[in-house]
């Protein structure tokens, strides 16, 4: 392997490690990506548990309250973040039946364009979601008793992670890689 790949290469899976593979990326991103991978893992097994707990208890004609709403809290967080997996890996939704049909530099050109959509909406996404956290603070969530802005964050961190993978790409895309380069396919 040569030093230009060892220096963009990151944990992502490709190391035999528990998280699922990922392109290729700078390691300070792929360390990124990766942490937000594991923050799925556990918000996700953490979430699995609480309900679990809780459904364990209905057999015995008990509920927490607390559960739930934790839980719900955890929904919004693991939502976002695996959104912005998804985009790591280019696995977020797509509607492609136009831009498929186009070949080498138009079709680059079209993936530039939707990104720099994408990123618009991203962005405002994250300035909307940033300023409902700050006004969330003063309203609490009902059992937890904790401000409601802690499930807020959930989507304007998870979508400026979704940013983040959002920039890589299109830099990508402006240094010449073509969409199979960018997203290798998985034998």
């Amino acid at each position: 392997m040569s030093e230009t790949q060892l220096s963009i290469e990151g944990g992502s899976g490709q190391d035999g490690s528990f998280l699922p593979l990922a392109p290729p990326a700078p390691r300070a991103l792929a360390l990124f990506g990766d942490v937000i991978d594991w923050a799925v893992i556990v918000i996700g097994a953490t979430m699995i548990g609480l309900i679990f707990f809780n459904v364990l208890l209905h057999v015995i004609q008990k509920d927490l309250a607390w559960v739930t709403e934790l839980a719900e809290l955890l929904m919004v967080w693991v939502t976002f973040l695996g959104g912005a997996c998804a985009a790591r890996r280019g696995a977020q939704m797509t509607i492609t039946e136009v831009i498929d049909k186009l070949d080498g530099r138009a079709r680059d050109v079209a993936d530039a364009a939707v990104n720099v959509v994408a990123l618009a909406v991203l962005g405002s996404l994250v300035w909307f979601g940033a300023s409902l956290v700050v006004t969330g603070w003063s309203n609490e969530l009902t059992v937890l008793q904790i401000p409601m802005s802690f499930q807020y964050l959930g989507m304007p961190v998870g979508v400026f992670a979704i940013l983040v993978w959002m920039v890589y790409d299109l830099w990508l895309i402006l240094q010449g890689k073509t969409r199979a380069q960018r997203w290798p396919k998985k034998d």
